[in-house]
């Protein structure tokens, strides 16, 4: 089974209205929990007068992601963050944090109002975001001669590798993530032209 699977390509934002309660949907690539605090402590700076910030996220894979949550900010129990994250997994999308905030408008929804509303909201958001493959990938230290960087740092660009950081001594040593599928094709190059490398997995 391929490892890779579908992630939002970057932020977006849409916002729908529901009998005057305004539902303003943000969508945002997350890889870990402390990302999904940062974008949620953004989005009530952005928006301290909204009644409520409902939100769900689900990190990994579709299917079995690692980690999955959601919250209904004082909405009525699974009237918010449930449909927010059944629509995550509906769209069959990793690494994905959806927040929902809403401003009320002075008429009440009603538990299937809500679950309506949000899942809407949810929906119209995880709709129009662009997505991305995300690929896991291997860290590799490459250790080689001054001459060596150039070229490797074009194997990299052609193999949707990158080259993470640089240390210059008497030597040059790079880390480079490389795609999983192509972690042999870097041992190849690299003895091809008697590099040192060390895999860190």
């Amino acid at each position: 089974m391929s490892k890779d699977y579908p992630v939002p390509a970057g932020y977006l934002e849409r916002e729908t209205e529901v009998k005057k309660s305004r539902f303003i949907a943000r969508v945002a690539p997350v890889a870990s929990r402390d990302e999904v605090h940062q974008w949620l402590a953004q989005a009530h700076r952005d928006h301290p007068d909204a009644r409520h910030i409902c939100w769900a996220y689900q990190i990994g894979r579709p299917g079995s992601a690692a980690e999955a949550a959601m919250n209904d900010d004082g909405e009525p129990s699974g009237t918010a963050g449930k449909p927010i994250l059944n629509v995550i997994q509906h769209k069959d999308m990793g690494d994905v944090l959806v927040m929902v905030i809403r401003y009320f408008g002075g008429i009440k929804l009603g538990a299937g109002g809500l679950v309506r509303a949000y899942a809407g909201a949810a929906e119209s958001v995880l709709s129009a975001v662009d997505r991305v493959v995300h690929q896991p990938m291997t860290s590799v230290k490459v250790t080689m001669s001054f001459a060596d960087e150039q070229p490797l740092r074009h194997w990299c660009e052609v193999n949707g590798a990158r080259v993470d950081s640089v240390d210059y001594g008497t030597s040059v040593t790079a880390d480079v993530l490389v795609p999983d599928e192509k972690v042999n094709a870097l041992k190849a190059f690299c003895e091809a032209g008697q590099l040192h490398y060390d895999l860190e997995r």
